[in-house]
């Protein structure tokens, strides 16, 4: 302050204090205004990005003081006062790395902004094209390459579980080349089936399990109906848009990698030997009344399965471990060569990926094992044809080779036939020779149902089936900038076609019999021909083509950001499943319009016009609109300024219509009623032995059947904690699904016909999508991250044209789809059962299916009727598919080191037991029997820790009715994939031309922690058991130049 100042302060000072006001008060709240006045200097600038263009809306403050700070105005100026001293500003913009500013004596300031690829996922894609991910307002996940090349599985969909919130993933089989996942976007939310969710591979309509990972750029999940809308038809159940690898400007990068692995059984089945076979056999057979001198294996036969004393006529096979190796072999190798110049740009690669099975051949002389080969190659060429015409040529595909052993029954039935063989029905392989019990030394052996494990393939031969993918795209784009700028035209076509070669190499050989002769010696009988390998071979076909023709525009105009999209797209399937003369074929308009002002209030509008051959004309076209919001509020000043600590915040909501024309594998659901020549056929007239075909009525047609609808909303929100470091995402969702294509239930079956297809059905579904990240850093060679996400998704039936019921309870209409029925379970009847049942419910026990024993199962009667039926059963458990899923991946980098693992997750899941994993022995008595039913039936010394009821035979139809004891807790936590690796960085690596080596090992299903226990938890078991999910470990190399 100046001489002048200071004397005037002390006189008003001096006034104050005779005045008797308090000096501190107005020392507080004068004293710093008036310092601040003369200690704050202005400064002023503009900010721009790297094409010059004006920044609006750009957050300008005092790096040490975030509270004093301003934004760029519509000339991309700003001016802002600050203190003396102050030594930087921090310039941040959405979609831009952060900039700081040493301010030095500089008051006016020309700062360029660099664009940020990685903040925020800068560019997301989306449907036909992609989109700044900070204006995205749908509801949309994405993962990477690196992600997906962590998970050394053969079928791509098994690398995205847990990945990515609102994607579920169930892998049923590890059958080599058979192992693809069913996925599910948000559940379930149909009645029938044509869950899937809608594929497209660049664009196209494509399978994408098979590809290799080393192709592919990206894979998105579109959730809610903002982003599938514009697919109208085919986006009901989601989409899944892979993107695959294209070349950038710059000299040829050469990227080859190999590994090596093993594969093992998750988890396979646990049976009883011959001695606890025969144990409980017998013991059903005394507790069913036969006298233990009549019993089907004597003291002799129970004694020499325990000492195994004849291992030839007695035998005691564990067939799974007989049968099947302890591990198999896999590999994956690809090189790639990506790179290019400003006219042509180029990304090549090719592929190689070996699997084999882990059954044993026992020197057949032919290998009829499960083996796979894969050979997959793609080409992805973009051409500057002008300085205005871009040019993008696609080629892509694989050649696939799987072999499998001819099974005795279907291909999907074999491992059912190989769980119901009894550990004595052979001594499988010896010196050669197929051995076979004989029956006259182990009872009943000759039944038909009593089969070896061998019986299910050995000696049958294999089936070796080629198929060969070839994908073909071309797109032309060609910028418009001379009618107004912003607006561009593109044109797409693709082809795609597969060719299937099968060959089925069957064989016939013979078996033998042990028996002993007069001297007491083991000898054979030989039983069968032994024939060549026979030769059948068959060919097919698919092929099918896309077209698309687009008007894109895209424009800023100061601080208001706008794009449209209109396009019209066909395609053509030839050779479908019913009427395979006659194509498949839709048509459809997509209409997209997105507006966001000073990146800051966003909205989208879809809208997809689409047209059906299922329908009749008038209903023929649908109209599915949707329409979305988004608002980022950490734009506003007052964000800024009272809670910095917040980096990013973004709320969104969306609400549109999609469709769905299908059900089933039914086309022309319109056309007049159908008659079918054939069938059972007629006795016409008097002494006919013969029956004569007619002709019968087919399927009804329905002329007013139309297109089944979802209606769907979203609600999420985006917000980032500390510099970005905490990241959460929210989503809420609700689909409701009316007019959904269904066949009438309610009609007798002795109609003798096929209804028609109506719109009936009602299915509501909602859920919640939560995913939380934290990445950072400690020093500078330390990086971490923590990432979890949780999905739940959960459907209910509002309507589905339901049959009346006797019971309240026993209405599927407001369970969700699938949802178990059961009897409930109240315990294992004894002496004391009924006085015990009848304090608790009032009643006595109630007539069961067959006359209760000690150790029989007794089900609750819930209608009171005296009588265990139908009526009693309720809802038990849940459906195979789980609702809640999720996963937590934890990595760290230090300096040339890196580690991942991640664990998924799944509950609310259930399976039904069937077949071998409900009934010892089977509905014939003669099959197999599970270590766990044989050490946890009831007996009277194990009664108080019994899990299932007593072996007998007079009891079955009634213990081993559905109840609650057979729907299973699939509940898991899984340690999905793991991987840990080194970057080497020697000096003379680099001298040999080596940009990049790395050494990784990883693995997958490597720990599981369940309930079920017998089997994994994510596979089947009923009557269709699948070849065993597998583990494996992995180690691999990574070389670029």
């Amino acid at each position: 302050m100046s001489k002048q100042q200071k004397r005037l302060y002390a006189k008003v000072c001096l006034l104050l204090f005779f005045l008797n006001i308090p000096f501190v008060a107005f020392a507080v709240h004068t004293l710093p205004a008036t310092v601040e006045v003369q200690q704050n200097r202005v400064i002023k600038g503009v900010v721009k990005d790297e094409k010059g263009e004006l920044l609006i809306g750009v957050n300008v403050v005092v790096k040490d003081n975030p509270a004093i700070g301003t934004v760029t105005d519509v000339d991309g100026a700003f001016t802002l006062s600050v203190p003396q001293g102050t030594k930087a500003l921090r310039v941040s913009y959405i979609g831009y790395k952060e900039l700081d500013i040493r301010l030095g004596e500089k008051s006016s300031l020309n700062i360029i902004l660099e664009e940020d690829a990685l903040q925020l996922g800068e560019v997301q894609v989306i449907a036909y094209g992609t989109q700044k991910k900070v204006t995205v307002t749908g509801a949309i996940s994405s993962i990477g390459s690196d992600e997906l090349l962590k998970t050394p599985a053969a079928s791509m969909g098994n690398a995205l579980s847990g990945k990515m919130p609102g994607l579920s993933s169930v892998q049923y089989s590890g059958q080599p080349g058979g192992d693809d996942p069913t996925l599910l976007v948000r559940g379930i939310g149909t009645l029938g089936g044509g869950t899937a969710p809608l594929v497209l591979v660049d664009g196209v309509e494509r399978a994408f399990f098979q590809m290799d990972p080393n192709e592919v750029e990206d894979i998105t999940i579109l959730k809610d109906a903002s982003a599938t809308a514009v697919f109208g038809v085919r986006g009901a159940n989601g989409v899944i848009l892979v993107t695959t690898k294209r070349g950038e400007k710059g000299n040829a990068k050469v990227s080859f990698s190999t590994s090596v692995g093993v594969q093992l059984p998750t988890r396979l089945l646990n049976f009883t030997n011959s001695y606890q076979y025969a144990t409980y056999y017998n013991e059903a057979q005394m507790n069913d009344g036969v006298k233990p001198e009549n019993v089907r294996f004597s003291p002799e036969i129970v004694q020499a399965f325990k000492d195994h004393s004849q291992p030839l006529l007695y035998p005691d096979m564990d067939w799974m471990d007989y049968l099947l190796n302890d591990a198999a072999f896999q590999s994956q190798h690809n090189v790639n060569v990506s790179g290019g110049t400003d006219r042509v740009k180029y990304f090549v690669s090719a592929g190689l990926f070996t699997q084999d099975g882990i059954f044993k051949t026992f020197d057949t002389g032919y290998d009829f094992n499960f083996k796979y080969k894969r050979y997959n190659y793609r080409a992805n060429l973009d051409f500057e044809v002008t300085k205005t015409t871009d040019l993008s040529v696609n080629i892509g595909g694989r050649v696939e080779d799987r072999n499998r052993p001819i099974s005795s029954s279907s291909d999907a039935e074999l491992f059912r036939f190989i769980y119901r063989a009894t550990p004595f029905s052979g001594a499988g392989i010896v010196d050669g020779k197929w051995i076979k019990s004989n029956p006259d030394y182990i009872p009943g052996t000759d039944n038909e149902n009593s089969e070896d494990a061998l019986n299910a393939y050995y000696g049958m031969g294999y089936t070796s089936k080629v198929n060969n993918v070839l994908n073909t795209d071309v797109t032309l784009k060609q910028s418009l900038d001379f009618i107004t700028k912003g607006l561009s035209f593109k044109i797409k076509g693709a082809y795609n076609s597969a060719y299937y070669h099968t060959k089925k190499r069957s064989n016939k050989i013979p078996y033998y019999t042990p028996l002993l002769d007069e001297n007491n010696n083991v000898v054979f009988r030989k039983s069968g021909p032994n024939s060549e390998l026979g030769y059948e071979e068959t060919r097919d076909a698919d092929r099918n083509w896309y077209a698309e023709a687009s008007l894109n525009y895209k424009r800023k105009f100061k601080k208001h950001n706008v794009s449209a999209l209109l396009l019209y797209n066909q395609s053509k399937n030839y050779y479908p499943e019913q009427y395979p003369d006659i194509p498949t074929g839709y048509v459809g308009l997509v209409g997209r319009v997105t507006y966001d002002y000073s990146t800051r209030y966003l909205v989208d509008f879809n809208i997809g016009y689409n047209g059906s051959e299922n329908f009749a004309p008038g209903k023929r076209y649908g109209v599915f609109p949707a329409v979305s919001l988004g608002w980022i509020v950490s734009e506003e000043k007052f964000m800024k300024k009272n809670l910095p600590f917040i980096s990013y915040l973004k709320l969104r909501g969306s609400y549109g219509v999609v469709g769905n024309d299908k059900i089933g594998n039914n086309r022309f659901l319109y056309l007049p009623d159908s008659y079918a020549f054939g069938g059972g056929g007629y006795f016409f007239g008097t002494n006919v032995n013969k029956n004569q075909p007619g002709v019968y009525e087919g399927r009804i047609g329905n002329k007013g059947v139309t297109w089944e609808k979802a209606y769907k909303q979203n609600y999420g929100i985006d917000i980032y904690f500390l510099d970005s470091r905490l990241k959460l995402n929210f989503d809420y969702f609700y689909d409701h699904r009316e007019d959904i294509l269904i066949t009438r239930n309610n009609m007798p079956g002795f109609l003798g016909m096929t209804l028609p297809a109506v719109n009936y059905g009602v299915v509501d579904n909602k859920g919640f999508e939560v995913s939380v990240g934290w990445n950072d850093k400690i020093g500078d060679n330390f990086k971490y991250w923590v990432n979890a996400n949780l999905s739940h998704a959960k459907n209910k039936i509002v309507e589905m044209d339901e049959v009346k019921r006797n019971e309240e309870y026993l209405y599927r209409t407001g369970l969700p789809v699938g949802q178990p029925f059961a009897y409930k379970f109240w315990g294992f009847y004894d002496e004391t059962a009924n006085e015990r049942y009848k304090q608790q419910y009032g009643t006595d026990i109630a007539a069961h299916a067959s006359v209760l024993q000690p150790g029989d199962c007794v089900y609750v009667d819930l209608n009171k009727d005296g009588a265990i039926d139908e009526d009693d059963q309720q809802p038990f458990g849940y459906t195979n598919n789980p609702q809640y899923t999720g996963g937590v991946t934890l990595g760290f980098s230090w300096k040339n080191f890196d580690f991942s693992m991640m664990w998924n997750y799944a509950w609310n899941t259930s399976r039904v037991l069937g077949e071998t994993f409900r009934q010892p022995l089977g509905g014939t008595n003669t099959h197999a029997i599970l270590l766990e039913h044989y050490e946890n039936r009831w007996t009277p010394e194990n009664a108080a820790n019994a899990k299932y009821p007593r072996a007998s035979f007079a009891s079955v139809k009634s213990n081993y009715a559905n109840s609650d004891i057979w729907i299973a807790d699939a509940s898991y936590i899984r340690l999905k994939n793991i991987e840990i690796s080194y970057r080497f960085d020697f000096p003379f690596i680099k001298k040999i031309g080596i940009n990049q080596l790395r050494l990784f090992a990883n693995g997958y299903n490597l720990l599981t922690f369940d309930k079920l226990k017998i089997s994994d938890p994510e596979s089947l078991t009923g009557n269709r058991p699948e070849y065993p999910l597998m583990r494996v470990f992995n180690l691999g190399l990574k070389v670029g130049f």
